[in-house]
């Protein structure tokens, strides 16, 4: 799995004009399954979205997580993020998995996020979606296992 991860004032998802998930400050996170990931990978992905320390104490260092803040995270499912533009000028995505495989993982990594003590919110997965990110920094990490 490989999620990049935005630290936003608000991040919000509209699919079809109709706003589908909105946060106010938090993580937004972008979330790609790779054939083969499973529950070992969405129960890590899951702890280190809500403890990953990226927002600033009062002497600006990282010392504070989402949980800490008490920040939102929306999820966007999002193949794209295992573009490989190595090769040619077309991204190849040989390493995603395919839709069918993702979705359950997908939603698996959802369920384990919102066992978690942090309000999650999410895109729809596979719908073409509008994904507005107010990011705040700004703060931009990829996270990968």
């Amino acid at each position: 799995m490989r999620a990049v991860v935005q630290r936003v004032k608000r991040g919000k998802v509209t699919v079809d004009g109709q706003v589908v998930s909105e946060i106010g400050p938090g993580l937004v996170a972008l979330v790609g399954i790779r054939q083969g990931d499973g529950e070992r990978e969405c129960r890590y992905l899951a702890e280190k979205l809500v403890n990953l320390r990226i927002f600033e104490d009062g002497k600006g260092k990282f010392n504070y997580s989402v949980k800490d803040v008490g920040g939102e995270i929306l999820v966007v499912s999002n193949f794209t993020v295992y573009g490989d533009t190595r090769k040619g000028r077309r991204p190849s995505f040989t390493e995603a998995a395919p839709p069918e495989v993702a979705r359950e993982v997908f939603e698996r990594f959802l369920d384990i996020l919102k066992e978690q003590e942090v309000s999650v919110k999410s895109g729809i997965f596979q719908a073409t979606m509008e994904v507005e990110i107010i990011n705040d920094g700004p703060v931009t990490v990829i996270v990968e296992i």
